[in-house]
């Protein structure tokens, strides 16, 4: 009597949890740091300059950045790594801190917080582009919602009007879209901290001189601004992204970053408890509306979960 043998059928390995919960915490986490930046540079940048702040804020995330991964006892990044942490170096570090920063020395809080309520779909557009994560259509157009919200939001505020600064937030806003994509895509393997750090260590000698040389003249600044340039040196430029790459690295690019869309809401929100700036009942239906886009648009993201089929044994 003859024995067959019966070849084992492929193992079948599925992720063994679902961390698109947590993805969404960090996500959140990172806005609500990140909600603060621009009422927080609005006290500091009409005193103390918005250039200087721009850059003297990434110079001393940098600065933070160094010492930790001293600490850390960090070996430098692979060379496969430079160019995605130089982009993250242009895009957030330099790109988004100083023109915010020059921006916000003309216009207030409110106009600032609109133009950059666009981040999102910069986010988006440079994750695809960069990782190339195919979204279905439905998200294109909450994504398309969502701006068409904030524009008609700034259009009735009166803040669509055009103005060199408008210019210069726009400009703010693709670096830093593009800065957080390739982010994303670096922290998925150097994790979102190094990320960040090395992206600020790279901006350090870049910074130094301008730095130095626009504190030459002198900086005259009150309290409230010294603690908004504070918050931006330490907070927005470096320990916002903890969380926030990590977020991205996790649930990915196309279904964290709608998450930024409520951070318009939160930043005028700050801005009425901070600046004083007037939070009219306009505001807050745009806000609601623009939350509820946001959630839409996550559903929409979703991405189609796929077994993983490892190789059968020999």
């Amino acid at each position: 009597m003859r024995s067959s043998e019966t070849t084992p059928a492929p193992r079948v390995e599925i992720k063994p949890r679902n961390t698109d919960t947590e993805a969404l915490f960090l996500g959140f986490l990172g806005v609500l740091i990140f909600s603060f930046t621009l009422p927080m540079t609005r006290l500091a940048a009409p005193e103390m300059g918005g250039l200087f702040v721009g850059l003297a804020r990434a110079l001393i995330g940098a600065i933070l950045a160094g010492a930790l991964l001293l600490f850390r006892r960090e070996r430098f990044p692979e060379r496969k790594y430079w160019r995605g942490i130089a982009t993250v170096s242009l895009g957030c570090v330099v790109g988004f801190s100083s023109l915010t920063g020059l921006a916000l020395q003309s216009v207030p809080s409110l106009h600032g917080v609109v133009i950059v309520g666009l981040l999102p779909a910069a986010t988006a557009l440079m994750g695809v582009l960069l990782t190339r994560e195919r979204p279905k259509l439905a998200f294109w157009g909450w994504n398309l919602a969502g701006v068409c919200a904030i524009v008609t939001f700034a259009w009735l505020e009166g803040g669509g009007r055009l103005q060199p600064a408008d210019g210069l937030l726009l400009l703010a806003v693709i670096l830093a879209g593009l800065g957080y994509a390739e982010g994303a895509r670096v922290a998925r393997a150097l994790e979102g901290w190094r990320t960040i750090s090395w992206a600020l260590v790279f901006a350090a000698p870049f910074l130094s001189v301008p730095v130095l040389l626009l504190a030459s003249h002198g900086i005259h600044a009150d309290a409230p601004a010294w603690l908004g340039f504070a918050y931006v040196s330490v907070f927005s430029v470096f320990l916002g992204f903890f969380p926030w790459y990590r977020g991205l690295a996790l649930g990915g690019v196309t279904r964290v970053a709608p998450i930024q869309m409520i951070q318009p809401m939160l930043s005028l929100i700050w801005s009425a408890l901070i600046l004083h700036e007037h939070l009219s009942a306009r505001v807050v239906i745009f806000g609601v509306l623009i939350t509820g886009i946001a959630w839409f648009t996550r559903q929409a993201a979703q991405a189609r979960k796929v077994a993983v089929v490892a190789n059968p044994s020999p």
